[in-house]
């Protein structure tokens, strides 16, 4: 784990309650999966919560996220209460997409969540493109974009990054490279599998840190961010990290890994190790942890319910959010 920046108390443990957050949002997710409650896809973000966390932690509802198939995480981390990322799931009317996307079409503009999408690689090319909006206007906010390691053998990669460091953009490029696109290890389908290296080409601000620690990834992005926004352009973020669940629900965990791999990351919790890091330096006790899990039960139980309990779009209203009215 890195030197821990200067932050109060109070910030070292909001940053474990979003992870924590994250965390039961998506095992609740995947129990409701196994019960038949979600009729479609579930691609959980368990064992990568450090960088949704310490990413979106230096970002306000101004500034633009652009994320992935993986994106619940995302959302939760930038706002979105997991009552509605839940809801969405189970296709209700009371979802952040109004029960119309499910789980890889997660939609909130009011907090600047501006959509998750299961098409590998747009969300480079939109981030880019809210840094030139942001630039044109002098608003002072940044785009994000978060996609996987798959994602940088896609030639949005290589299009986005060269445009917003041609222009000088406001943008952060976040690669969590897990080893793996689908079933495919990214040592297979590529000769580099250092994404951060890739940013020289462009000649563009990069680093490379463990994806597993919150801290390390808080301080890489708060260093993107005020570059982005003192008009110093474009960072690329590579957090090196990895899902301890299949792909998607349903899905295999063997065959193309192996289970001492699996247990030797799970080793690696970001956050257990988070939580023992904060008690042997002394900045929390065990009353804190247990505080911020109860609250966080709690809260999670109570999404469950209101996401249970809402209902279904209603028919007549398929056609609503097609247009611009």
């Amino acid at each position: 784990m890195s030197n821990a920046p200067h932050l109060s108390k109070d910030q070292y443990l909001a940053l474990y309650r979003q992870m924590l957050e994250i965390r039961r949002t998506e095992e609740q997710l995947a129990k409701s999966h196994q019960a038949g409650l979600i009729p479609g896809a579930c691609h959980t973000y368990v064992g990568e919560e450090a960088i949704a966390t310490g990413v979106c932690a230096h970002l306000t509802h101004k500034d633009a996220v652009f994320s992935t198939h993986r994106g619940h995480g995302h959302a939760l981390a930038k706002g979105v209460p997991p009552r509605e990322v839940i809801a969405e799931l189970f296709g209700r009317a009371t979802g952040v997409s109004r029960g119309r996307g499910g789980s890889m079409h997660l939609f909130s503009p009011e907090v600047g969540m501006m959509g998750t999408s299961g098409i590998v690689g747009p969300c480079i090319l939109q981030a880019t493109g809210a840094g030139y909006t942001s630039k044109l206007l002098g608003n002072g906010t940044v785009g994000v974009a978060f996609f996987g390691d798959g994602a940088s053998n896609n030639g949005a990669f290589h299009e986005g990054l060269n445009l917003a460091a041609i222009w000088d953009l406001p943008v952060i490029f976040v690669c969590e490279n897990n080893m793996y696109a689908t079933e495919v290890a990214f040592s297979y389908a590529t000769r580099n599998t250092e994404v951060a290296e890739r940013a020289t080409t462009y000649g563009m601000n990069a680093c490379a840190v463990d994806g597993n620690d919150v801290l390390a990834v808080y301080d890489a992005m708060g260093e993107a961010v005020s570059r982005a926004r003192a008009g110093y352009g474009p960072t690329l973020i590579e957090g090196k990290t990895y899902r301890t669940r299949a792909h998607a629900e349903g899905m295999r965990d063997a065959g193309y890994r192996t289970a001492e791999e699996l247990e030797a990351w799970k080793l690696r919790d970001p956050i257990s190790n988070y939580r023992a890091k904060l008690i042997t330096q002394g900045i929390a006790n065990e009353g804190d942890f247990e505080q911020i899990e109860a609250d966080v039960k709690a809260k999670i139980e109570e999404a469950l319910e209101f996401a249970k309990n809402s209902p279904y779009p209603d028919p007549a209203t398929v056609t609503n959010y097609i247009y611009s009215q």
